[in-house]
């Protein structure tokens, strides 16, 4: 692994940053990147099951309870499934995005205890969390509006000189791509406390040049391998809730077992998160090994 000199220090902010993108590229080891993972997730055990339960399981019950997805059948239209789809955002669409933001604090909470080598306090995470929330989330906007552009421009181009298939291809890719150089954001936010929205963009970018495949291949492989888990459990769960019980708690308990599958699922992506931005920031930014206290 190839590694020049890092950023000088008395630099100005500017060339800093021209410096830090000089940096030869760090070659991701997924298998070194899964092993700091579960390691991770070991260590911070009692702590993040704490945060999962406040920041994904809440809310995702929440939604679930308040605002229950439509009831899709077979017997419908696609017309009608469209519709009942567009009805169902239309209404539920501002509830579904206000229930999302504790989910985004608690990855920054996640990424905090993680990553933090000082070990904070629970309390202290959390509040390292909300402080850098405004500024990931506004780097979160930054991110879609300039997807959309992007995406816009990139389809009409690749409309007129390409097929509708290979320009639908094209798009896919790129958008893939552009996530995968973008996907650091919230690690560097959290270790780096940076709160300039466009600083923490082009770190992202920085770190993930030349990795884009192999973070793609890391996480999109354990994603698809947790889904297939994850969707062979909860089979076997509905299997077993319609023998035991029948209407409102039938499907409120499915719900909640899904909803703490998918929490373990999102917490190891966290982690996954941390364990990539570890290995290309440097050992600097090495993670916390132990527990936060409480």
């Amino acid at each position: 692994m190839e590694v020049r000199q890092g950023m000088r220090c008395g630099l100005c902010p500017a060339r800093a940053w021209r410096e830090r993108d000089k940096i030869a590229v760090t070659t991701l080891d997924s298998s070194a990147a899964w092993a700091s993972a579960t390691r991770m997730v070991a260590a911070n055990r009692d702590l993040l099951m704490a945060i999962a339960g406040v920041f994904f399981v809440l809310p995702w019950l929440a939604s679930s309870v308040f605002v229950p997805a439509p009831v899709i059948t077979d017997s419908l239209t696609e017309a009608q499934k469209i519709a009942q789809l567009q009805a169902y955002l239309a209404s539920s669409l501002p509830v579904l995005i206000g229930l999302s933001l504790p989910t985004m604090v608690g990855v920054l909470t996640m990424l905090v205890a993680m990553l933090d080598p000082s070990r904070p306090t629970v309390g202290g995470c959390i509040r390292r969390g909300l402080g850098v929330f405004p500024a990931y989330l506004a780097s979160q906007l930054a991110i879609v509006l300039v997807w959309t552009i992007a995406f816009g421009v990139f389809s009409a181009v690749a409309g007129l000189v390409v097929s509708d298939k290979v320009a639908l291809v094209a798009v896919i890719f790129a958008l893939f791509y552009f996530v995968v150089r973008t996907i650091l954001v919230a690690p560097v936010m959290a270790r780096q406390a940076i709160r300039n929205p466009l600083l923490a963009i082009r770190e992202s970018i920085r770190l993930t040049r030349g990795n884009v495949g192999r973070i793609l291949s890391f996480i999109g492989l354990s994603g698809l391998l947790f889904f297939v888990v994850y969707g062979l459990m909860m089979t076997f769960v509905s299997v077993v809730l319609v023998l035991l019980l029948q209407g409102e708690p039938q499907r409120l308990l499915g719900e909640g077992l899904g909803c703490i599958l998918l929490a373990i699922g999102n917490t190891y992506y966290v982690a996954m998160l941390a364990a990539i931005y570890c290995q290309l920031a440097g050992s600097a930014s090495g993670p916390a090994s132990g527990q936060a206290p409480v």
